[in-house]
C-alpha cells in the first residue's frame, strides 16, 4: 500500500471495477449507490502505480442516538490480496474516527472484523442512516448470516 486517501469525490469507473470484481454486482445497481447515497466517502489505498487496491465507502449514521460511521462495500482486488491492504483502511479507520460500525457478510468475516478491533456486537436496527429508504434498504442488504448482525469499533 503506497498510498491512502479519503474522499467525496473519486473516480467512478476504478470503483465500479473494483465493486464488480469483488461483489459481482450489476453496474446499475453500483450506480445507484453512487448516485443516491449521499453522506458518503470513500477511503481508498492505491499502489505505486496509482493502481485501486483496496477501498471501502463509511457512511453516516447514528447507532442508539450516537453518530458512527458505517463502513460498506469493503474490497481488496484480487491482485493485492493478503498484503494488509483492508487491514492498512481499516487502522486508518480507526485513527480518523472513534465509532465505526459494519455489518459482516458472512460468518468468515466476523473473526476477520474481531481481530482488527470491532468487538462490540449490536442489532442491525439500532443503526439508522440519513438516506431515502431504498438506499437504507441498500447499505442493510448482502449479509448471508443466519441472524445477521453489526460488529462496531469504538475507541477507548
Amino acid at each position: 500500500m503506497d498510498k491512502i486517501i479519503e474522499t467525496k469525490k473519486f473516480d467512478d469507473e476504478c470503483i465500479i471495477n473494483l465493486w464488480r470484481e469483488a461483489f459481482g454486482d450489476p453496474r446499475e445497481d453500483i450506480e445507484f449507490f453512487l448516485d443516491s447515497c449521499e453522506n458518503k466517502s470513500v477511503l481508498c489505498s492505491y499502489d505505486l502505480n496509482g493502481n485501486l487496491a483496496s477501498m471501502l465507502f463509511l457512511v453516516d449514521c447514528t447507532v442508539q442516538g450516537e453518530r458512527y460511521k458505517y463502513i460498506y462495500a469493503a474490497c481488496t482486488g484480487r491482485a493485492f490480496r493478503r498484503r494488509g491492504e483492508m487491514t492498512g483502511l481499516l487502522d486508518f479507520a480507526k485513527e480518523c474516527y472513534s465509532k465505526i460500525i459494519l455489518i459482516p457478510a458472512h460468518s468468515d468475516l466476523v473473526e476477520y472484523y474481531k481481530k482488527r478491533g470491532f468487538d462490540k456486537k449490536t442489532e442491525i436496527s439500532s443503526i439508522h442512516f440519513f438516506e431515502i429508504e431504498e438506499i437504507e434498504e441498500y447499505l442493510l442488504d448482502g449479509c448471508e448470516l443466519e441472524k445477521p448482525f453489526a460488529l462496531a469499533y469504538t475507541a477507548e
